[in-house]
């Protein structure tokens, strides 16, 4: 196997692109490359473009009416048909929508394979992690779910056992959907609490259907919960369901939407802390997955303060050469963003909360705090169905 990483990339990703007014701007990803190219990241991680997938790939999880609305929309965007969830103001309609789509699931099931195969141990897709699409449709920005496909495509491969984490502020609906009745996968999500933010799902309750019961976990986080408190439930809940099911493979999805300067959510939690789950995600897949790791993006709106710092730690992780907290962002990339946006760039790779802290459950508890509430929600919900204690 190789020790390299890789990174999936083609700049034709930026074409994943809803309009103007639209708050998943395509700049996002490419200042994320440019960062990570500033950053001579490009040294150390091996850059691949994989090919789009194709119909039979998207028919893993898509339905093929499904995709065949996606690909009429792609051609004319003014068919769009709104029963499919195209052609909505989450999922505006835009030429060449399939291509574009099927590309960025292409790079996931590309890492998937490369991960797999032992032609990578690590490998990142930040243009994907798109885990709100439906077999049967478009939701919440996503058109297909690349997620989903990656873990499909494992499973197509021979995986048996395969954990996904996903610490969106969004709740993973997509990909729990897809695997529901399968008892191979593993799905995680730490999510902003259904009452308070999009889909409205991911309640604890919410365990797996009865052929894989305790095989899709829900922590419903209190809007405003900070760094400490999104550490603590991490640590309460995803190591020890990790450490339980023996992955063969690890897919994490790193939303950088649970920032406190992100306009569409409302958690409080810092770069800072986002790059101690990154840590730790890496630490799992070596702990338990045999090294492997397959690390995608996903959501993020800050498009300029927050998503390139984050998603470039994430790939600094992953090619094992962490990139310090404080250290200086390069002037060339600041000016790029100015050019680019005229916004002004972060000065540091920090939010200046380094080192985060976090007290861990084997603590103790205090059943009147809304953060321990939920943590113990999602314990008491899944970890009997798995033989462990709550």
């Amino acid at each position: 196997m190789s020790g390299r990483a890789q990174l999936m990339w083609d700049e034709a990703v930026t074409g994943y692109d809803f309009g103007p007014d639209h708050p998943m701007d395509p700049v996002r990803l490419a200042l994320t490359r440019r960062l990570v190219d500033a950053f001579g990241l490009d040294r150390e991680v091996d850059v691949v473009s994989a090919k789009p997938a194709g119909d039979s790939t998207l028919r893993l999880v898509h339905r093929e009416d499904y995709i065949e609305a996606v690909k009429a929309a792609s051609v004319d965007p003014r068919a769009a048909d709104g029963a499919y969830g195209l052609g909505t103001m989450d999922d505006p309609a835009f030429a060449g929508m399939h291509e574009v789509s099927a590309l960025i699931a292409g790079q996931s099931v590309g890492a998937a394979e490369a991960v797999w195969r032992g032609e990578a141990l690590h490998a990142v897709n930040f243009a994907g992690g798109l885990h709100h699409a439906m077999p049967g449709g478009a939701s919440g920005f996503c058109i297909y779910n690349d997620a989903s496909l990656a873990i499909a495509r494992l499973l197509e491969l021979g995986a048996e056992r395969v954990v996904y984490v996903d610490v969106d502020v969004h709740h993973g609906d997509g990909v729990q959907a897809a695997f529901w009745e399968d008892p191979r996968v593993l799905t995680v999500s730490l999510h902003e609490h259904p009452r308070t933010l999009f889909p409205q799902t991911g309640w604890p309750e919410e365990t797996g259907a009865a052929s894989a019961e305790g095989s899709a976990v829900n922590v419903a986080l209190p809007a405003g919960t900070g760094d400490a408190g999104w550490l603590r439930a991490f640590h309460s809940v995803v190591p020890e369901l990790v450490a339980d099911f023996r992955p063969q493979v690890l897919v994490t999805q790193h939303g950088a939407d649970t920032h406190f300067e992100d306009p569409l959510a409302h958690l409080a939690v810092s770069l800072d802390a986002q790059r101690a789950v990154q840590v730790a995600c890496h630490e799992l897949a070596h702990e338990y997955a045999e090294g492997r790791w397959v690390a995608l993006g996903g959501g993020g709106y800050a498009v300029v303060d927050v998503v390139p710092r984050s998603w470039t730690h994430l790939v600094a992780v992953a090619a094992g050469r962490e990139i310090a907290p404080e250290t200086v962002v390069p002037e060339g990339w600041r000016q790029e963003v100015f050019a680019r946006t005229r916004q002004l760039a972060p000065a540091r790779m920090t939010d200046g909360r380094w080192p985060v802290s976090w007290k861990g459950w084997e603590s103790g508890y205090d059943p009147a705090d809304r953060l321990d509430q939920a943590v113990l929600a999602a314990r008491r919900a899944v970890f009997p169905l798995r033989g462990l204690l709550a």
